[in-house]
């Protein structure tokens, strides 16, 4: 499947605002204004202007969208969902050329919330994959201690861990002290 750098860039942040969740996160990953504006900052969201509690507010009820997506059971339920997403955010298809990078789409409409702006780029990045016949790459963390949302881009859809260095690894070396115990036991 070939993924544009605008839809892994729409996927990264998809991730990411999921995993700031309560649920999949020690805290919420999101308290405050400040942590949206560093959200956007860190995934170099274009065309957002101030933030304020609305705009948190409308994000977290888009990332509870997005983990719904991520918890579906079948294309279905997933495709109902992400079709809400993007009808609700008023999709706008339109090219740009912004910030260095080459001619690209954007789905969001100028001048729209950072809620609809994820809605739609999100929505329609994970509308791709769906389209694709590729949601089972939508998976969460196989690890016993965490459940993070990840999007499995492995040729062979053999990945199993959000972080195969600490989620993979840590099992890894638990799985082998075990062994280990076992045979001198």
């Amino acid at each position: 499947m070939l993924i544009t750098h605008d839809t892994r860039c729409a996927l990264d942040a998809v991730v990411d605002l999921v995993n700031t969740a309560p649920e999949e996160a020690p805290a919420e990953g999101l308290p405050d204004v400040a942590a949206l504006r560093d959200f956007v900052e860190a995934h170099a969201i274009s065309d957002v202007s101030e933030l304020d509690g609305d705009d948190l507010a409308g994000v977290r009820r888009i990332r509870e969208r997005f983990t719904t997506v991520f918890a579906a059971t079948d294309t279905r339920a997933a495709a109902e969902v992400v079709n809400g997403l993007v009808a609700a955010a008023g999709t706008t298809p339109r090219l740009t050329d912004h910030d260095g990078y080459d001619w690209h789409l954007h789905y969001f409409a100028p001048g729209a919330s950072i809620a609809d702006h994820l809605a739609a780029d999100g929505g329609m990045a994970l509308a791709f994959f769906l389209v694709a016949g590729e949601r089972e790459r939508l998976r969460r963390c196989e690890a016993p201690d965490c459940r993070r949302a990840f999007v499995d881009l492995s040729r062979n859809r053999s990945r199993r861990y959000c972080d195969s260095r600490t989620c993979g690894n840590r099992l890894h070396v638990a799985a082998y002290r075990a062994r280990r115990r076992g045979a001198t036991g």
